[in-house]
């Protein structure tokens, strides 16, 4: 998942951004503010993360807001003719202020939240809601750049400028601009209350993952891996429980539990606190919020003419609208089902075998799909674990990028860059051949209290011409266990994916070659494409030679250990791909229903039954904890997103696996940077896949991947 901060944004990505935040106010000069202030230091500067303090946040916002607000009212009250010059231009260039105060407005909310924090998150949220429909309905603004637009329309600008009113066109019609005044203000209402209804909800899912721990005796370890033991071990202690080994709530201490925890009832318990997420019936408990939502979001789409939240959300995206969306689900639902029907029996088999006298339950699904993996494939996940060492895959991060996009890191003098954290490390990216700066990485690994769980990237700046063309900021953000002193860190196959995955989007915002700011947005069923094909370099042979090595002997992982998690590379298929769908369907059926007759827990539980969901699996992400699609409005029916991606994912591996160098092919690697990462969002996304590949992708591709049949139709 990627977040990042972008000039004119709307509120319903702002708002998903900022998650949550607190502090006491401070009445000094807004200006002498920290958070405001210009960067200095190394690189054209840099934020002043080692200057953030809580109570700085407020009087940074509320001053950001007011300075671009005034910048805004120059621009609408020029009494010159609007042109680009004169009222786009400077639209691109206001708000620098506030994008700055939002960078630590992030950092905050996503890696080092406290209860201070969210409570002056809370305050804000309402005030920044009010501060984006000022700007969104601003008559004599929109009609400046309705102006410009509509000379376009007779007269083209050049493709970079005319791609850039587009968009900002099409942005304000889609937030309400052209409804009448009466209109406006019920709109404006709705975004305040959405506003204050997502900050609540991510502050029930944070407050329930750090509230059910589960802590475990000595003689309550069977089967886990020494290297979780002394993880949850040092996460007991963090939490003054030494001698005991705590189990938190979050996917990375849940996901592996369940796979190797011999403990069943516990395995349950496990199980059932991370899916109860927001699912508790006390204060924490989303489903009424979720309910608030889908009316609200309802009621605003409907003042703009539209039958449904997905018929307006999806009318800029590749799918075009909800039909085309559910009929690409609906293709890959049935074999997604068949399969699972054929891994439950597999598992049912073992567990039969074993004498185990249970029927397999969703708590059980991990345990024994390990053990189906070992006795088909004989493939030992732990064993693969021993050559998933972080440090070396970080290397093999910046191989592929070398390889790729021809660039180099090299880490920074530490204390030369500050950090919010002392996890935190630095890398200067420059380009290998010529030594000229790029940007700056930063990485923040491992999982820790008040930061978010799950994996994402993020810019603190990007890169434009408009502003000068400094140097790239960029950060990827994990959630690895954090291991005893002196010990390594080991990951899963799964999670080494994740990472190349993310540092795709990090390589998507570092190689961005464009003139200016709003070039730099996404489209959301196509923004996850470039990362999901960055992971198929993991399995590339000059990887896997150099950089997949045992931690203590650093021998290279063996031939033999390759093939089999090639050969497994199908498994369990059914089930990754079951969770995601079930997700993605319940949020665009959530969004194309009348919400006056949907509760949330009955509609999730019928509309699951309908689709013949598999008792043995529950959705990725359950309604009350369904932070893409409930705490902002960022992936509000866009989570088929993924799967739309991974159909070009798919097609894309192919055409690099047929190249003459396969996937370090020199003309393929040219056409991926110029076509697919460099444009950003200054190319229409179907236009740049097909320059790129020399037709539009096929869905062929994606269901040989996953092993499933190809579609007659398509045969």
């Amino acid at each position: 998942m990627t977040f990042r901060i972008k000039k004119g944004l709307s509120i319903f990505a702002l708002v998903s951004i900022i998650g949550y935040c607190n502090g006491q106010e401070n009445e000094q000069n807004s200006m002498n503010n920290p958070l405001l202030s210009e960067w200095n230091g190394p690189y054209e500067g840099v934020p002043a993360f080692d200057k953030m303090k809580i109570e700085y946040v407020k009087p940074a916002i509320r001053k950001g807001m007011e300075l671009h607000l005034a910048e805004i009212d120059k621009i609408s009250e020029n009494s010159e003719e609007a042109t680009f010059e004169n009222t786009i231009i400077p639209m691109e260039k206001a708000g620098e202020e506030l994008d700055r105060a939002f960078t630590y407005y992030g950092i905050y909310s996503s890696n080092v939240s406290s209860p201070e924090f969210r409570e002056v998150q809370k305050e804000l949220a309402p005030e920044i809601s009010e501060f984006s429909s000022k700007i969104s309905q601003n008559e004599k603004l929109f009609n400046r750049i309705k102006t410009v637009y509509e000379r376009s329309q007779k007269e083209p600008l050049s493709p970079a400028r005319q791609r850039v009113i587009d968009l900002i066109y099409e942005d304000f019609a889609m937030q309400g601009a052209e409804l009448s005044k009466k209109d406006k203000e019920r709109y404006a209402a709705i975004n305040k209350e959405l506003s204050a209804l997502y900050t609540q909800f991510s502050t029930n899912v944070l407050a329930d993952e750090e509230n059910y721990v589960i802590y475990l005796d000595a003689d309550q370890l069977g089967g886990l891996p020494e290297s979780y033991i002394k993880s949850a071990a040092q996460a007991a202690a963090d939490r003054g429980n030494d001698g005991k080994y705590a189990v938190t709530n979050t996917r990375s201490s849940m996901d592996p539990f369940l796979t190797y925890s011999t403990e069943r009832e516990i395995r349950e318990q496990v199980w059932k606190n991370y899916y109860s997420r927001g699912d508790n019936g006390d204060e924490y408990d989303n489903n009424e919020i979720v309910k608030q939502i889908l009316k609200l979001r309802d009621e605003r789409v409907e003042l703009l003419g539209y039958d449904n939240y997905a018929q307006w959300r999806l009318q800029n995206r590749m799918a075009k609208n909800p039909e085309n969306a559910m009929d690409l689900m609906m293709k890959v639902w049935p074999a997604a089902l068949a399969r699972v029907e054929e891994e439950v029996k597999d598992m049912q088999k073992i567990a039969d075998s074993q004498d185990a006298n249970i029927t397999i339950k969703p708590w059980d699904y991990r345990f024994y799909a390990e053990k189906v993996r070992k006795e088909k494939y004989d493939l030992d996940s732990e064993e693969v674990k021993q050559y998933l060492e972080l440090g070396n895959l970080t290397q093999a991060l910046f191989y592929t990028a070398g390889e790729l996009f021809n660039f180099n890191f090299t880490p920074v003098e530490e204390g030369s860059v500050p950090v919010f954290h002392e996890d935190v490390k630095v890398w200067e990216v420059t380009i290998k051949d010529s030594g000229d700066l790029i940007g700056l990485w930063y990485l923040d690994p491992y999982a820790r209290q008040g930061k978010r769980s799950g994996a994402w990237a993020t810019t603190y700046r990007s890169y434009n011409e408009l502003m000068g063309g400094k140097p790239v900021l960029s950060s990827n953000n994990s959630n690895f266990i954090e291991p005893a002193p002196g010990e390594p860190v080991l990951v899963s196959w799964d999670d080494a994916e994740t990472f190349f995955h993310e540092f795709g989007h990090a390589l998507h915002f570092l190689s961005a070659d464009i003139e200016y700011p709003t070039l730099n947005s996404g489209v959301r069923d196509y923004t996850e494409f470039q990362s999901q094909l960055l992971e198929r370099w993991l399995s590339t042979d000059k990887v896997i030679n150099q950089f997949l090595r045992h931690h203590e002997t650093n021998e290279v992982i063996p031939d033999e250990l390759v093939r089999k998690i090639k050969k497994a590379s199908t498994f369990n298929q059914g089930f990754a791909t079951i969770e995601f769908l079930a997700s993605a369907i319940m949020d665009m059926k959530y969004h194309t229903t009348d919400p006056e007759n949907i509760d949330p827990d009955t509609f999730e539980r019928e509309t699951l039954k309908e689709l013949n969901m598999p008792e043995e699996i529950v959705m990725r992400h359950r309604t009350p904890h369904f932070g893409h699609v409930f705490s902002g409005e960022g992936y509000a029916t866009g989570y088929y997103g993924y799967l739309w991606a991974d159909v070009l994912t798919s097609d894309a591996a192919e055409a690099f696996a047929k190249a003459p160098e396969g996937f370090y092919d020199k003309e393929m690697a040219s056409k991926l940077v110029k076509y697919l990462f460099a444009p950003r969002n200054a190319m229409d996304p179907a236009e740049a896949y097909k320059k790129f590949r020399g037709r539009d992708a096929k869905i062929d591709a994606l269901m040989r991947d996953r092993g499933f049949p190809v579609p007659e139709e398509n045969q």
